[in-house]
């Protein structure tokens, strides 16, 4: 990869990549050209060249991709080539929903679910056990965590943060509805269920109105 900085938008396109490769070798697919990888992901071929470029190109002239090789070297990219371990704080609805979810099969690994509610105390979700808050000090001591799921109320979500910064996590997969204030060295990645449904609305309402491509439909719902 080349020193200079990555335009966000190739960054956000890197996961549709992976998936729609994945997808190509679950279907036996072993080599692809750039147009034909354009018309399968509504993106433009030289988008889809100018982006790889970013990362080396990994095509051959007249040869097109090795989808193996290039959903691999993707996943390197975006870190999936080790495992990550992965905690969930908040065991309501939606925590339990995360945690019942096959994250391994893209290398990140949940190894604890926190909450302070105690009659959720030892339920197991997933063979995992819910542990309390007040436990996650000594079990951070004793495991390597990578990133922290946040599926708690709006009103705990910023103090849950700072202490979890506090106890050293630097990745926080933020599911609440509100920003996080943490420092520049933690990574968060916000996930605004409500915000989500409201775009769709209003894609949904005005596609009579306006003239939305299919490009910038599939770019908004990412």
């Amino acid at each position: 990869m080349t020193g200079r900085s990555i335009s966000p938008a190739v960054i956000k396109r890197l996961p549709r990549y992976y998936r729609y490769l994945g997808e190509l070798l679950e279907n036996g697919v072993e080599r692809i050209s750039s147009k034909e990888l354009s018309n399968g992901m509504k993106v433009t071929a030289s988008q889809i060249r100018q982006d790889l470029n970013n990362f080396g190109g990994f095509g051959q002239q007249g040869y097109g991709y090795n989808v193996e090789y290039l959903h691999s070297e993707i996943g390197k990219i975006l870190g999936l080539d080790h495992i990550q371990t992965m905690i969930i704080i908040g065991a309501g609805n939606l925590g339990q929903a995360l945690a019942n979810y096959n994250f391994d099969r893209i290398g990140f690994h949940i190894i604890g679910i926190f909450d302070v509610n105690p009659r959720l105390e030892g339920l197991s979700v997933r063979g995992i056990e819910i542990q309390m808050m007040d436990d996650l000090p000594a079990f951070l001591e004793e495991n390597r965590v990578h990133v922290a799921a946040l599926t708690v109320p709006k009103k705990s979500a910023r103090p849950i943060a700072t202490q979890l910064e506090e106890l050293g996590i630097r990745a926080i997969w933020n599911f609440t509805p509100t920003d996080l204030h943490v420092s520049e060295e933690v990574c968060v990645k916000n996930v605004h269920l409500d915000e989500s449904l409201m775009t769709l609305s209003y894609n949904f309402r005005n596609r009579g109105q306006e003239k939305y491509s299919y490009r910038s439909y599939m770019d908004d719902k990412d």
